[in-house]
């Protein structure tokens, strides 16, 4: 809509309200009966590829997540246990939302490495999850795969994430759709009965 349109006035028939009522009960029916179609004719058979749209009861069910889905952030260890960040504040520096605070400290025990963070946090009440900070990494030390989506709080400080929590989290493979060289889905019950055979 152009921003001057927003200011003109209704017409006689946009004061009736009328036609964007018809327009809306349209739409609506159109969905309902394409989808109760398509539900039918799977039911009975005759066209089983067809597939209407589908409730998933959440959170009773959880919907399978894509790989490329982003979801909360998790900080990678290295094999002492160490955090594999160097605080190099390329990710605090790329986020767009300024919700990336480091406060670096040198590490005195290995050479090789001259910084680690003293303190690594995240505020997910900020966070787009754009996932520049994930791409701008060097080191592969952030990541989104953790596979949880469910990150509400009752409070502000509730939703910042420190260190010893990203530290903590693990990715969640079992919630993520599998592929096939071909490019077709795999679910998990195919994995588990191919892993028995």
């Amino acid at each position: 809509m152009n921003i001057h349109d927003k200011y003109k006035p209704l017409t006689f028939w946009e004061k009736l309200y009328l036609p964007a009522i018809i327009a809306g009960i349209w739409l609506t029916s159109k969905h309902f009966f394409r989808n109760l179609t398509l539900h039918i004719l799977r039911a009975l058979r005759i066209r089983r590829s067809a597939m209407g749209a589908v409730t998933i009861q959440y959170p009773e069910f959880l919907r399978p997540l894509f790989p490329r889905l982003r979801t909360m952030h998790r900080l990678t260890k290295r094999e002492d246990g160490t955090p594999r960040c160097v605080a190099c504040m390329m990710c605090e520096t790329v986020c767009p939302a300024n919700c990336i605070y480091i406060i670096a400290d040198e590490k005195l025990e290995d050479p090789q490495i001259e910084k680690m963070p003293k303190s690594f946090d995240i505020d997910l009440g900020l966070c787009i999850f754009c996932g520049y900070c994930v791409e701008a990494c060097p080191e592969d030390a952030i990541r989104m795969d953790t596979g949880i989506l469910e990150i509400s709080n009752l409070t502000r400080n509730g939703m910042v994430l420190d260190m010893e929590t990203m530290l903590n989290l693990e990715p969640r493979q079992d919630r993520y759709v599998k592929y096939t060289k071909e490019g077709d889905i795999v679910s998990q019950e195919y994995l588990k009965q191919s892993k028995s055979e």
